[in-house]
């Protein structure tokens, strides 16, 4: 055979060069001008190479192969890369190139609310699998970013568990099904990737003969090489009910000597499964029956990780290109080799570099670190790393400065590394790193002391333990008391007590936790999915023209009417509806602005005049405008023709406050840095109020500087232009993305020329005169690096200033002054009362060392060797304050060695407890602030403090008695066995 040249799969350039020798091959003939070859080289195996005739040619078992060029040998590290990046790049071009569309990943901060994360590439397709909204493309493929955090606890212990991972998909919205998804599948893997197919198996779901028989017959996989695996395995389902379907995976093979009898695809240590194909062909009813879907769909995903480790021919997937190199870098912060180190060394190198992915790419896509939801996630993974480096013996930042922070160090190499995964990391830079830094900083000045804590806790718990002979548990307040004062998340807790042999009373944990619940566990790992029973809207109704930018009155037809939830035909008068019309000038709720109000009349004539009072506007999915409201008269029907009209006046009102609001931001961006970003909004008829990351208050002179700037815009009364344009087009214009929406291929920028450009759907004035005024009416913190401003605009603005002005009027009367006299009488009068409250409290002191002094008498010795003055009193009604004056007295006038405890109910439903030691008793071992706190839990409360002098709390005055009675017992029991 003469003039070969071996070609990737879809043609191009010759790639690979051979030596001019005798080739082994093994041939399967795809046209009678092509064909496709298995070649061995010695002993290395080629697969799925082309072979393109030029000369006439018959096919041998033998085959000569001529030298090729330079230009040939160059294209080699091209196309054969094995490159993490190489590989998403690959797979995506392999189904660009069958017709799928190549779409962004979605953020990890999904718009679906039954999921915390983005946890699997379906997520951003949902609607479309559930016929909710109609599909835009009918094949699609996707590198999609994920997270997931259900079984951390594996993450660094396995080859291939991890927080943050890339799942690449390729879908179909009811066009091709099994048979072209599984060969694409096998072409992908053998040709496009080259695996060897004896190295591969299949599972299918144990009824699905047509997956089997595609497998075998078309595809050629061996019988003994497809395993019909149950339910569990290999049937994907959504929840109780809605879409589902049996799955097929495909399976690497690193130890194919072992051979094919009694083979567990779950035995890690010989197979990886890295390809997912779910065939959607099923709806799950409520009775547990399975009915055809109407429009099959296919979701598969590809492991990015696991291909890049079978690719690179690693271990495990934390030795790819894609997480080693974030690893070397925290083994050369930690002064370690990761090669040579133990194994313990190296899952902790791996959990940082597992956890430094996920926590940059949480960071970048807006969650800030938090003691809820999304912001528990992020929180936990960072201080679980921050851990993880301090048990590597990182200290400081790792290069010398012993207080300074090491994540940001690592999360540089992280950040070099997202050019190809999402380019938008780059430029969200500093506020990453910043955010960073700041969190491990402020985690670090609470940890030793909580490491502390918690080694002391665990300590005790395994005494007690051993001495009652029952296996050791930490009391869930104990646990709880570490998350609540020390930052320490619970499952670091776990890990910790798991070390020393601790278990956790779990329940307790959740009692005290109250309403922190961990919500991290909401990142489960199931998208949860449903077909409505009743009559599907979406198949009847078709989308709302909207026609709110023109006009605010239009007429319409009635296309659907709903009652709780349910469809009719008509709805009388006094009831509550839901109307969907063809068209309306309506702006549903979106984007932070809420929907308009308004009316839906019909027009008086032969029948009645029927009215419907719009409180609320919504959009489901499929862009269906609901209008939700009242029949305040007459009686409605489908297929009516009405009118719909806006309120005007509320419409200005959102106008106004919606324009503001990109001021606001504009504003911001200006005052405290362009890295500043939106992290949610409203847009109300009666206020604004924009949430945007900041790491700390805003400091007068920037509200000040802000309102500024804001009301000089005002007052350039600058016309705002809007146009409709590629979404490509509007970024590379500088036009800033609204936070949590999602955007098609063309978008609405409004601008406001020279100020500010933004995407947007939302409503707006033509002119910034038109707002009129602004103000700032509050400004605060809501989580952790997130702050809100509240402001009011136009009318409202209006209204603020009047009702101040009103107040300012009623003040002034009230105290007899001047609007500009105000502040220094009110400062006169604040200083009056302090003086006052100052004489009032040293009269209650005065009282209690009085009485003090006439209980004092009342102390009796303890101890055989060494006596010891005990006093244990109850004072009543003495406030706290009160009563560390009087055990101040005490411990004076009984002299060392002395132990005063004290009690007193100042209010309903208060306890006050007080513990005060001279020098002499502590030396003993006996400590107040120790000694309390057990006897605060008598009376609902707790507390603690120094060993010489504690005080406590409590909720159950009515236990006070038995609580004092209670510390008089155990003080006299343990001052006895300390002084024999």
């Amino acid at each position: 055979m003469e003039g070969l040249k071996l070609q990737n799969f879809q043609g191009g350039k010759p790639f690979m060069l051979l030596p001019a020798s005798s080739v082994l091959c093994r041939s399967s003939f795809r046209t009678r001008r092509e064909c496709s070859l298995t070649i061995s080289v010695g002993c290395r195996e080629f697969v799925g190479f082309t072979i393109r005739k030029e000369r006439e040619m018959q096919m041998t078992t033998k085959a000569s192969v001529q030298p090729v060029t330079k230009e040939v040998v160059d294209d080699k590290s091209k196309d054969l890369t094995t490159s993490g990046d190489s590989i998403r790049r690959r797979f995506l071009e392999f189904y660009a190139s069958r017709g799928h569309k190549i779409l962004p990943s979605a953020s990890l901060v999904p718009d679906d609310p039954t999921v915390l994360l983005t946890i699997a590439g379906m997520l951003q397709f949902k609607p479309v699998f559930l016929g909710k909204v109609p599909r835009q493309v009918a094949r699609a493929t996707t590198a999609q970013r994920c997270i997931r955090t259900n079984d951390v606890e594996n993450v660094g212990r396995t080859a291939r568990h991890h927080t943050f991972f890339e799942m690449l998909g390729n879908f179909s919205f009811g066009d091709y099904f099994k048979k072209e998804a599984i060969r694409w599948a096998w072409e992908l893997t053998t040709i496009e990737f080259g695996l060897p197919a004896d190295r591969l198996w299949v599972s299918v779901y144990e009824d699905d003969d047509e997956a089997f028989a595609i497998w075998h017959h078309q595809v050629g996989v061996p019988v003994e090489r497809i395993q019909r695996m149950g339910e569990d395995d290999n049937f994907w389902s959504s929840g109780p009910t809605g879409p589902c379907g049996p799955c097929s995976e495909i399976y690497y093979d690193f130890h194919p000597e072992r051979g094919c009898t009694d083979t567990d695809l779950g035995d890690d240590t010989r197979f990886i499964e890295f390809y997912n194909l779910v065939f959607m062909q099923y709806n799950k009813k409520d009775d547990g029956s399975l009915e055809p879907l109407k429009q099959k769909n296919i979701d598969t995903g590809l492991g990015l990780e696991r291909m890049a480790r079978i690719l690179q021919k690693v271990p495990n997937n934390y030795e790819t290109d894609l997480i080693y190199p974030i690893i070397e870098k925290a083994s050369k912060l930690a002064n370690v080799s990761y090669f040579l180190a133990n194994d313990q060394t190296k899952t902790q190198l791996k959990i940082i570099g597992d956890h430094l992915r996920a926590i940059v790419y949480l960071i970048s896509d807006g969650v800030v670190p938090s003691n809820i939801g999304r912001g528990y996630v992020v929180r936990r993974l960072i201080r679980r790393a921050v851990r993880t480096g301090r048990l590597l013996g990182i200290k400081g930042d790792g290069r010398g400065n012993p207080e300074g922070a090491f994540l940001p160090e690592i999360a540089e190499k992280v950040i070099e590394l997202s050019s190809q995964i999402h380019s938008d990391v780059k430029s969200r830079e500093s506020r990453i790193i910043e955010e960073l830094k700041r969190e491990e900083l402020r985690f670090v000045q609470t940890l030793e002391r909580g490491e502390k804590l918690l080694e002391q806790m665990l300590a005790d718990v395994v005494l007690k333990a051993r001495e009652n002979r029952i296996l050791p548990c930490l009391a869930g307040r104990d646990a709880f008391l570490l998350y609540d004062t020390y930052g320490f998340p619970v499952e670091i807790t776990m890990e910790v007590a798991e070390e020393r042999g601790v278990k956790i009373d779990m329940n307790g944990f959740e009692v005290e936790m109250e309403h922190q619940k961990r919500q991290s566990q909401a990142a489960h790992n199931t998208v949860k999915l449903s077909v409505e029973n009743d009559e599907e809207i979406t198949d009847i109704i078709s989308d709302t023209e909207f026609l709110g930018y023109e006009t605010l009155a239009a007429r319409a037809v009635v296309e659907g009417l709903l009652v709780n939830g349910k469809s009719v035909l008509q709805v009388s008068e006094g009831s509550d509806v839901e109307v969907l019309l063809n068209r309306t000038p309506f702006y549903a709720e979106s984007g932070g602005q809420i929907g308009d109000n308004g009316l839906i009349c019909t027009e008086s004539g032969k029948k009645q005049k029927s009215v419907v009072e719009i409180k609320d506007v919504q959009k489901s999915p499929g862009n269906i405008f609901v209008h939700k409201g009242t029949i305040k008269e007459g009686v409605i029907e489908v297929g009516t023709e009405v009118n719909a009209a806006v309120d005007a006046k509320l419409r200005q009102r959102a106008k106004v406050h919606h324009t503001a609001t990109h001021l606001l931001q504009a504003a911001l961006k200006k005052v405290i840095g362009k890295e500043t970003s939106q992290a949610g909004s409203l847009v109300a008829f009666d206020r604004l109020r924009f949430d945007f990351n900041f790491h700390r208050p805003l400091m007068e002179k920037e509200l000040m500087e802000i309102e500024g700037l804001i009301n000089g815009w005002i007052g350039d009364a600058t016309l705002l232009q809007t146009k409709v344009m590629p979404l490509t087009e509007a970024k590379e214009a500088g036009a800033i993305a609204m936070f949590g929406e999602k955007y098609g291929e063309q978008v609405r920028v409004v601008e406001v020329p020279g100020v500010s450009m933004e995407l947007c759907g939302g409503t707006h004035v033509s002119s910034t005169s038109e707002i009129r005024g602004f103000r700032i009416i509050t400004e605060q913190g809501i989580a952790s690096g997130i702050r809100r401003i509240e402001a009011v605009a136009g009318d409202a603005f209006i209204e603020y200033v009047n009702a101040r002005d009103n107040h300012m009027r009623h003040l002034c009367s009230t105290l007899k002054v001047k609007a500009e006299e105000v502040t220094t009488r009110v400062e006169t009068l604040l200083d009056e009362l302090r003086v006052v409250r100052n004489e009032v409290s040293a009269a209650h002191a005065k009282a209690a060392v009085y009485k003090a002094s006439m209980i004092a008498s009342n102390a009796f010795p303890v101890g055989s060797s060494k006596k010891i003055r005990v006093l244990v009193e109850c004072m009543d009604d003495t406030d706290a304050d009160s009563l560390k004056s009087a055990a101040e007295y005490l411990i004076a006038a009984l002299q060392d060695p002395a132990a005063v405890i004290l009690g007193s109910s100042p209010g309903e439903g208060k306890v006050s407890l007080l513990a005060a030691f001279t020098p002499g008793v502590v030396d003993l071992g006996l400590q107040a602030g120790k000694f309390i706190g057990p006897i605060a839990k008598l009376c609902g409360g707790g507390g603690g403090g120094r060993p010489n002098f504690a005080q406590a709390g409590g909720r159950k005055p009515e236990n006070l008695s038995n609580a004092l009675a209670k510390a008089r017992e155990d003080l006299v029991s343990i001052i006895s066995e300390k002084t024999r």
